[in-house]
Parts: C-alpha cells; sequence; structure tokens
C-alpha cells in the first residue's frame, strides 16, 4: 500500500486591522516591546513588524524615541561619568560630546 503524499503548502497569511499594526508598532517604537517580543506574542513575522515600522511609523514616534547617543550622553550628564574614552568608538564619542554639548546649552 502506498501512502498518499501531503501538500506542503504555506500557512496561510493572516489579515490584520490597520488598527492593530498601529497598537503594535506603538509598542515597539516607544521601547514596550522588542520586535522579537511582539513576533512571539502577536504571531507575526519579524520581517512584516520591520516592514510596518518603516511604512507606517510617523515622524513624531521617530523623533520620541531616544537614539543610543543621546541615551548615553544623558546617562552622562545624570550620573557625572564619562563613558567615551572606556567603552567607546571614536565616532561614536565624537558624536556624544556633540550631543552632550547641546542638551547643556
Amino acid at each position: 500500500m502506498k501512502e498518499k503524499k501531503t501538500d506542503c503548502r504555506k500557512i496561510q497569511y493572516k489579515k490584520v486591522t490597520f488598527e492593530h499594526k498601529l497598537f503594535v508598532i506603538g509598542q515597539i517604537t516607544n521601547g514596550k516591546i522588542s520586535v522579537n517580543y511582539a513576533s512571539k506574542k502577536y504571531d507575526i513575522s519579524r520581517s512584516s513588524l520591520n516592514y510596518w515600522t518603516k511604512k507606517y511609523a510617523t515622524l513624531d514616534q521617530k523623533i520620541k524615541s531616544m537614539s543610543k547617543d543621546k541615551t548615553i550622553a544623558n546617562l552622562e550628564i545624570i550620573t557625572g561619568t564619562n563613558f567615551l574614552k572606556k567603552y567607546l568608538s571614536k565616532t561614536l564619542a565624537k558624536e556624544i560630546t556633540k550631543k552632550k554639548a547641546n542638551l547643556l546649552k
């Protein structure tokens, strides 16, 4: 007896509402959850989440999310510790020095 071969089809695409996309993007851009966690939690591929973020994230959300160098500059101002010489590359250290100077103005 020969067994019938089953079809190896891809999982069908789930339709997601626009409001749900914006909700997930808002959580990711505000730093509440990571892309990996959102992918597992909402059963959405990481590539889809990255695509949505690039497509639907507003300029306002991008401005609100802090960059790495601004975060380090704020941390240096608050703590008074200098991280530039010990832990960072020269180019990143220069950028952080500029941001720090702008923040202190």
